[in-house]
């Protein structure tokens, strides 16, 4: 019996359009706070506002985001997303002060919000259910591999070009991502559930969605934990003098889950969400005990190499938990929620845990944030892995029908 065939071309545009997305994403976390100190001459807290003011539009955004799409469609939420992520890439040209940086850079946070939550809403509608853990997985790798190619591209720009060219690069990627959105055919909700979206009154679940709250909670703590490699890998490396070895970190990261993924996606989808969640999230915490005793470049980039395929098959897989067995129309809520809490993680950490480095210091800290990672064990079996069921992936293809 064949396989439903997963590669289509609308599920390769997705992918395509969201990586590159998330590629300008990274670009411009790693550089614009170098960028704000050369060019506006502002201390280091500030500059650091510049780059994370970013998540805080997408965290305000995405449920609205998700709220839309079931009303406007979700091609053209996209299509409008990332048509204002381009203009507001254009307008960095003209900025001549860190308050109008800041201002381009919360509303280009919204716009990342929006394309970002239709990306993972499409996502979910061209991958065939019976591949769903499968499809995800490798979904999801497009974020994956933005976080190890868009870091290395900003920080050789802003070493070997000028400044602006941070800009055209981003308004390059930010077009092609433009064009590839709009060649996908996309599959829409019926009219009359855009009708109901549009009659209902004011309700919170317009905005959250319940079922997918349990595992987002989880991903907002692992984002923290998460956000400390993001955020303080860099210094890290520098204090323990391999900074050439910490260089490749994430590209270690992106080879070995690229290496994971035909495995762990077919385990998720034969055997249940369980047989992964449980071993990547161990994964990770040790990722992070091996980061916090690294003594030479061979064993930093083991620790790369073991996060990367633990916490990128956790989150690929949570997301798939977030989408699974609810209806067809509140898939996009569902991704929204999933990100809403996710990107909060990722967005308070570095200020949480910057409190606490000059306690225990980056060893210390990578330590501590390996217990988080071991407690979300005891953690995710509360939440989700005590009621979940073998196949439970194949009831969005249910609800889908029914809904």
């Amino acid at each position: 019996m064949s396989k439903t065939k997963l590669w289509t071309k609308d599920f390769i545009m997705v992918s395509t359009s969201n990586f590159l997305l998330f590629v300008s994403f990274y670009i411009l976390m790693v550089t614009l706070a170098i960028y704000s100190i050369e060019q506006f001459n502002v201390s280091g807290s500030i500059a650091g506002l510049a780059s994370s003011i970013f998540v805080l539009g997408a965290v305000v955004v995405r449920p609205m985001a998700g709220n839309l799409i079931a009303s406007v469609g979700r091609k053209k939420l996209l299509v409008f997303g990332l048509a204002l992520f381009l203009v507001v890439t254009l307008l960095y040209f003209p900025i001549d002060s860190i308050g109008w940086m800041l201002i381009i850079r919360f509303v280009h946070g919204f716009a990342f919000g929006i394309s970002s939550t239709a990306t993972g809403t499409i996502a979910v509608d061209v991958i065939p259910p019976s591949r769903r853990g499968e499809g995800m997985g490798y979904f999801a790798t497009s974020n994956n591999l933005a976080m190890s190619i868009g870091p290395f591209v900003g920080l050789m720009t802003i070493q070997y070009m000028s400044n602006d060219m941070i800009f055209v690069i981003t308004t390059i990627i930010s077009v092609i991502a433009l064009v590839t959105a709009l060649s996908m055919k996309v599959p829409e909700l019926e009219e009359e559930f855009k009708d109901n979206q549009v009659k209902r009154k004011f309700r919170i679940d317009d905005y959250f969605e319940s079922s997918a709250l349990p595992i987002s909670v989880l991903m907002l703590i692992l984002g923290i934990a998460n956000s400390s490699i993001l955020s303080f890998i860099s210094a890290y490396s520098v204090e323990i003098n391999l900074v050439s070895a910490a260089s490749f970190f994430f590209v270690m990261y992106a080879v070995f889950l690229l290496m994971s993924r035909p495995f762990t996606g077919r385990l998720y989808d034969n055997k249940g969400e369980n047989s992964v969640m449980y071993p990547s999230i161990a994964l990770f915490g040790i990722g992070l005990v091996v980061l916090s005793q690294a003594g030479n470049g061979f064993t930093l980039l083991v620790a790369g190499a073991i996060i990367g395929v633990g916490f990128g098959t956790l989150q690929s897989s949570a997301q798939t938990i977030a989408v699974s067995g609810i209806p067809h129309r509140r898939v996009g809520l569902a991704t929204a929620t999933f990100f809403t809490f996710y990107d909060l993680g990722m967005g308070l950490g570095p200020f949480l845990l910057g409190y606490f480095i000059p306690m225990t210091g980056f060893r210390g800290l990578y330590l501590a944030m390996s217990v988080i990672a071991f407690l979300a064990l005891p953690l995710y079996y509360l939440l989700h892995g005590k009621k979940s069921g073998r196949g439970k992936q194949t009831g969005l293809a249910g609800n889908n029908r029914a809904s």
